[in-house]
């Protein structure tokens, strides 16, 4: 019998409907998440996380395959349509069939899954390099748009680069947010959240990274194509070097900007060793572009 089945949306979750799916000895039609489940022809069944569950579920996999273990994991963080039915999918041929199936990377169930985890790790990848951060209060804090929910793989990555410091990194796509102090991580769904405007130390170090970006430039050697594939244009809408003018402004003093373009000395802009202000034509697109709709 098929049925429709709905969870949290978490890994744990996940490995639960599976346990169900064979103490009930059911189909799955379909994989929704809490309030997205969509009216359907099938029986709905409401499957609560079940640590217990779940541990067997992962412990089963994790024996027969390390590999698909996290294939599993990570492929739950994906963008892939309908993931959850294409992990479900390769957990089955695994118990039916043993990890024999996964040295072939053209296998039809294994494909979609390997190809979105290389994704994946190619977004958390380049994320590394991208992701710019601000001062505000004495917090560190960065905004990313990514297809992928990356927070959970990239936040080792500044955790132990940053680990002195207290932060916080959004996600404009999936509404939520890393935040990290002490020692200790945590990720929380965000839905509503407006970066502060940055003071004025903070500003003056916005449009000198901006300044510093414009000027190492050889126009000569323009080439905008490898750039865009070196620099996805769509990461621009949260990088620094890439915003319109009213990113560098300090809160409460609008005159700031002109003031500061106007020094021409690196003491005078409020860092060692910054160049002069070097005006260059800037083609910076609308801040915080949508993110494509595209499978990875």
């Amino acid at each position: 019998m098929e049925a429709v089945y709905c969870y949290d949306g978490s890994l744990q979750g996940f490995l639960s409907c599976i346990f169900d799916i064979y103490r009930y000895k059911e189909i799955p039609a379909a994989f929704f998440c809490g309030e997205d489940a969509e009216p359907a022809l099938f029986p709905v069944r409401m499957v609560e996380t079940n640590p217990a569950h779940s541990a067997r579920v992962l412990h089963r996999v994790s024996a027969l395959s390390p590999e698909a273990a996290v294939l599993l994991r990570r492929g739950l963080l994906t963008c892939l349509p309908e993931k959850e039915l294409h992990l479900y999918r390769l957990v089955a041929k695994l118990l039916e069939e043993g990890p024999a199936f996964l040295r072939n990377r053209s296998d039809e169930t294994l494909y979609p899954v390997i190809r979105a985890v290389q994704h994946l790790n190619g977004e958390v990848h380049l994320l590394k390099g991208f992701v710019r951060f601000s001062e505000i209060g004495g917090v560190l804090g960065g905004e990313i748009q990514p297809k992928n929910r990356v927070l959970p793989v990239l936040g080792s990555h500044f955790r132990a680069r940053m680990h002195n410091e207290t932060f916080f990194l959004y996600d404009r796509t999936h509404k939520e947010a890393l935040f990290y102090a002490g020692g200790q991580a945590v990720i929380r769904p965000l839905s509503d959240f407006q970066m502060a405007p940055p003071d004025e130390t903070e500003a003056r170090y916005r449009l000198l990274w901006k300044r510093f970006y414009d000027t190492v430039a050889i126009r000569e050697r323009e080439n905008p194509r490898l750039r865009m594939s070196n620099m996805p244009k769509r990461y621009w809408g949260t990088m620094t070097e890439f915003q319109q003018s009213d990113y560098f402004r300090p809160a409460q003093t609008p005159s700031a900007l002109p003031a500061l373009r106007a020094q021409s000395s690196p003491s005078a802009a409020g860092a060692p060793g910054a160049p002069a202000w070097k005006p260059v034509p800037e083609k910076p697109p609308a801040h915080g572009p949508s993110v494509p709709e595209s499978t990875p």
